[in-house]
């Protein structure tokens, strides 16, 4: 696990760019804190910051070359398969100077060219320069889990895994107003787009060739789900049960190679307590790692966790904390953001990686089984559309009295109230603005409005539109189900929000999270899988929870999900009312910066401070995150 960036100059003035080609490596440091390395030809430059996981010693040490010096790579990531691919490997004739899998992945690509990815069971990002045809070409895992952002201008091509990198190279920093539209409404800004103008990110299970100056880009892999063919996976529910136990155990198995402390974060719910108790199968004392709430009982899930850890008998540790330890850790969050990230849990999850880093450099996540076996209330709520019956007909045509209704997440009669708004809302539109509606955090009229009018005019709505229809292509106008559903947060909410905020938070104190149920047999399993192994009008993920009941403390299963929330409400009203008031979404500061309305944000902060404050908190993160990343990087 490392951080990597590179350079590809088209003529001389490019060249001038490389003499920031070992200040952007030292940017990806957090990243990668064991060691560093350079490498510069003429027009190419590659640096990589590493993260020590597998062959700890200097044999795996990137850049790396061929034996003839050739072919030069950089790569972040762990391909798990290595040892069965450098066997592959050797009975064709190749040898190796070390026991890592950059090795074995720079002799594939070398033996397999582009078609090497097909064989990998990993996550990574990386990058080839071969110097015989003067070609770099770079790729990005299935899933996304691993981020890979590029920029090309007519004097040079930059890649690297961060922003900061890119920065680092002295790009025009210009804002991206479609990017910041999207962002408006789902508080991150959705792959390729980015917030600067000109800067791209490589999709999940895409690949570039980079030739002359020209750049290709291809898909190389896609999620293999087709509403047309029907279901792959046939056999009755029994037998799907034995499949996914099958599937997960070599899933869990795979990755645990690591020559570094390895251990797994425990919350309480059921995925990674599955996660937790296949490990610790295979791990004699595994650390297990939990995180609660002193001051927030509601959130805090840490009891449940425990019945896992005394069940598998783990070495269990937890973090429990206040909302001034949330605080404490605000700007540093804050500070490491290259790009307006505005997940609020990626407080927490800074937090749990902190102090995981302190006994492991390798933990286990059960993140990736909400989004492919149907685990939210979202989710939930797009079943009952589906289905229809009298209930959703009664909820949709009563949306003027959930409008009236108090709303706030921080009790359980009034969230009920926000749930049922956006429930009914989504219900009288097409099943493609439906989802978009679920997935967003702010409408698009209302998004629209917070912009000034000099930004407004700035906008491109063909090409907003275009993005937005872009993003929702595998969503059917209508005819579908909740596969659909599902597919479209795979290719949407998963690399961008859930993957996005465990790489950043986990990356920035040198901690490698893998996930075992994005592993691509999982995955395809999931998708083979008819909408009713998954959910049904009384259990989300059921398949997921019916396979691993056995094994798992019956008390796993008497409980609501509670997620992994921040107390962003209570926190505004206090701690952090006078960065909202003074200093980021103060009045003259709006003014000056002319990028948002005044009107609209003195609104958002009266409703803020009301008795009525609905999800306006996740609309006033968004815009401190932002307006923090603006100060930073574009003031």
């Amino acid at each position: 696990m490392c951080g990597i960036t590179g350079i590809v100059a088209f003529n001389e003035i490019g060249r001038i760019s490389m003499i920031n080609l070992s200040g952007a490596t030292d940017a990806l440091e957090q990243r990668g804190p064991d060691s560093r390395g350079v490498h510069t030809d003429y027009f190419v430059g590659m640096g990589h910051r590493r993260l020590s996981i597998i062959d700890t010693t200097t044999g795996g040490a990137q850049p790396m070359k061929d034996e003839e010096g050739r072919y030069t790579m950089v790569f972040n990531g762990e391909i798990y398969n290595y040892r069965q691919l450098r066997e592959q490997l050797k009975g064709k004739g190749y040898s190796f100077h070390s026991e890592s899998d950059t090795e074995v992945l720079l002799k594939m690509y070398i033996e397999y060219g582009e078609d090497c990815m097909e064989q990998l069971n990993g996550f990574f990002a990386f990058a080839v320069h071969d110097s015989q045809t003067d070609t770099l070409f770079a790729a990005r895992d299935r899933m996304g889990i691993k981020p890979l952002l590029y920029y090309q201008d007519e004097d040079r091509f930059l890649f690297a895994s961060e922003m900061k990198c890119l920065l680092a190279f002295g790009l025009p920093r210009e804002l991206n107003y479609e990017a910041l539209q999207l962002y408006l409404q789902l508080n991150y800004v959705p792959a390729p787009h980015c917030m600067l103008k000109g800067v791209k990110k490589l999709m999940p299970g895409e690949c570039l060739q980079l030739q002359k100056g020209k750049l290709k880009l291809r898909k190389w892999y896609r999620v293999p789900y087709s509403r047309e063919e029907g279901k792959a996976q046939t056999g009755t529910y029994e037998e799907q049960k034995q499949k996914l136990q099958a599937l997960m155990e070599t899933s869990v198995q795979r990755r645990l190679v690591a020559d570094v402390p390895l251990g797994c974060f425990l919350s309480g719910g059921i995925d990674s307590s599955v996660i937790t108790a296949l490990a610790s199968r295979q791990v004699e004392k595994l650390n297990t790692f939990s995180i609660g709430y002193k001051d927030e009982p509601f959130f805090d899930e840490t009891r449940y966790a425990k019945l896992v850890a005394d069940k598998f008998k783990t070495e269990h540790t937890v973090f429990s904390l206040t909302n001034h330890d949330l605080y404490e850790q605000l700007h540093a969050v804050l500070d490491y953001l290259d790009e307006p990230f505005a997940d609020s849990s990626a407080l927490p999850v800074y937090i749990l990686s902190m102090h995981t880093k302190k006994k492991v450099t390798v933990a286990l996540s059960g993140d990736g089984a909400d989004e492919i076996f149907s685990g939210y209330n979202k989710h939930a709520a797009a079943l009952k559309a589906y289905n229809g019956g009298w209930k959703t007909a009664a909820a949709r045509e009563l949306l003027p009295l959930w409008k009236m209704l108090p709303k706030s997440r921080q009790a359980p009669l009034s969230n009920k109230f926000r749930q049922l708004e956006r429930f009914a809302e989504g219900m009288r539109l097409p099943e493609r603005e439906r989802y978009w509606r679920w997935a967003c955090f702010v409408e698009e009229g209302e998004a629209l409005k917070l912009l000034s009018g000099s930004v407004r005019e700035k906008l491109n709505g063909d090409l907003y539109r275009s993005h937005k229809s872009e993003i929702l292509k595998s969503m059917p106008e209508e005819g579908g189900d909740l596969n659909d559903f599902l597919y479209t947060d795979v290719q949407l909410v998963l690399p961008n929000d859930m993957l996005t905020k465990v790489d950043l938070m986990s990356m920035a104190h040198g901690l490698e999270v893998r996930v075992p149920f994005l592993d691509h047999e999982v995955v395809a399993f999931a998708f083979g899988l008819p909408v009713e192994s998954k959910i049904n009008a009384s259990m989300k993920k059921r398949i997921v929870q019916d396979a691993f009941r056995e094994i798992l403390p019956e008390e796993l299963y008497k409980r609501p999900k509670h997620g992994f929330e921040v107390p962003l409400l209570k926190w505004f009203r206090t701690e952090l009312r006078s960065l909202i008031e003074h200093d980021l979404l103060e009045d003259e500061f709006i003014q000056q910066q002319g990028i948002f309305s005044l009107a609209e944000t003195r609104k958002l902060k009266e409703q803020l401070f009301s008795s009525n404050p609905g999800d306006v908190h996740a609309r006033i993160w968004g815009l401190i995150v932002f307006q923090h990343w603006w100060k930073r990087y574009m003031a």
